[in-house]
């Protein structure tokens, strides 16, 4: 787009609830932000006609997450469609985070393979496989914006060092099936930790992938109950709703949602009976 014509989209919108960094970053570039709300009701479903009544000329970017987070929820291909629809309509760049995702996308779409033109997508080696210590973003988009991004890289933060971008390739040229047996590591974790919620009666969102978990507890505040009860009694540090729930300002809601990560877990020596008494004492515990 010309100059001119980003000049005009000083309009942008972001899903809710959302990842606060995504949020904020938007926030810093663009002086009016909507919400695209993600209902709880409708399973966390991206819905193009909502996205079509916020949607306007002035439009410069949406900003979205699939898997979703918080939720996990799975956009599907004849969503993505729906959604860049609009977006060719109002022609309007589509940001797509897709950390949750792995590289096979046989289960979830990529953006950018739904529209090469207006979608944009981000990743990493983090989340999906658990290889945070090479601390490597990619993104996928036309060549102008690649070039722009890639400018903007160097110029600021700087590039990833040498090393970790061979190792990046190596990966992903030949040990693809590492990658894949590394993460099946953690099948099980899950699936212990699905069986623990279920013996409990939380009620959580449903996740194909990754290893987070948005959880409902019977705390009216879990904000509250994990900065002055969990944390400082039993070192005890889940994420709460509240962290997903910011609107535009700074102003913390009440939420009795908790997004529970197993990141962090040793998948060689998981010890999660221990981490679940843990967290069930410090929910017997407690009193709001």
């Amino acid at each position: 787009m010309s100059s001119r014509k980003n000049r005009k989209k000083r309009e942008a919108i972001v899903e809710y609830p959302t990842y606060e960094p995504l949020l904020r970053q938007v926030q810093e570039y663009f002086p009016r932000v909507k919400r695209l709300e993600r209902k709880k009701s409708d399973s966390y479903r991206l819905d193009a006609e909502e996205l079509r009544k916020k949607v306007s000329e002035k439009t410069g970017l949406l900003v979205l997450t699939n898997p979703h987070a918080p939720s996990g929820a799975i956009a599907n291909v004849g969503e993505l469609k729906e959604i860049m629809s609009v977006a060719n309509e109002y022609d309007f760049y589509v940001l797509c985070d897709e950390i949750y995702a792995e590289f096979d996308r046989s289960v979830i779409p990529m953006l950018f393979s739904v529209n090469k033109s207006l979608g944009i997508v981000t990743t990493s080696f983090t989340k999906a496989y658990g290889l945070g210590g090479l601390r490597l973003g990619i993104a996928l988009a036309k060549e102008s914006l690649v070039k722009e991004l890639y400018s903007d890289v160097v110029n600021t933060i700087g590039g990833s060092a040498s090393i970790v971008q061979l190792i990046a390739a190596e990966l992903l040229k030949k040990d693809i099936d590492t990658l894949e047996k590394h993460k099946q590591k953690w099948a099980s974790i899950k699936r212990e930790t699905e069986r623990w919620l279920n013996e409990k009666g939380f009620r959580y969102f449903p996740n194909k992938a990754g290893v987070t978990y948005w959880i409902e507890l019977p705390i009216k505040d879990t904000y509250g109950w994990i900065n002055e009860h969990a944390i400082p009694k039993y070192s005890l540090a889940p994420v709460p709703g509240a962290f997903f729930l910011f609107k535009s300002n700074y102003r913390l809601v009440k939420s009795n949602m908790l997004r529970l990560g197993l990141g962090n877990v040793n998948p060689d020596n998981p010890n999660l009976v221990e981490a679940f008494d843990v967290f069930e004492k410090a929910l017997d515990t407690y009193s709001s």
